[in-house]
């Protein structure tokens, strides 16, 4: 696996994680037990911090980034889908970002949330607990995810 310090920002994977020999990680990064990163996902955290919650599947080709005032933070049990793209962001336990989605600034993912694929989440937008977001630029549908929908991460 290529895990890399950026000057005093060294990355902390719990030994319970799996991360692919072809997945990188930079810097400031938390890793929880039992999360997965995988084939091509970047992990960069050379400004902030990037957080990632127990069994957070991060799958392949995605990009994880933050800023120099914004952390990026995904929860527990999360999946984020191949070539998603987060930046300074936060996304809550149980949410799905679907493949080739797009989560920017300063945006919230609630819980139970799935954003659907190629989706784009706009600077400070909020996605609420249990809804999807769709399109480009995304619009939310409250409350049409069932509560167990994302219990089974993938």
């Amino acid at each position: 696996m290529a895990v890399y310090a950026l000057g005093d920002r060294v990355p902390q994977i719990d030994p319970t994680a799996y991360v692919h020999p072809l997945a990188v990680v930079i810097g400031s990064v938390e890793l929880g037990p039992q999360a997965s990163v995988w084939p091509h996902a970047v992990i960069r955290a050379d400004d902030n911090l990037i957080q990632i919650g127990a069994r957070t599947s991060v799958q392949d080709n995605a990009v994880l980034h933050c800023t120099s005032h914004l952390p990026t933070i995904v929860g527990e049990d999360v999946t984020l889908g191949h070539l998603c793209h987060l930046e300074g962001c936060t996304v809550e336990d149980l949410a799905l970002v679907g493949v080739g989605a797009v989560v920017l600034h300063e945006a919230v993912i609630g819980r139970g949330s799935i954003v659907g694929a190629n989706a784009m989440v706009r600077n400070g937008q909020v996605v609420p607990p249990l809804s999807m977001a769709l399109g480009v630029p995304a619009s939310v549908r409250e409350g049409v995810v069932p509560e167990n929908a994302n219990m089974a991460n993938p």
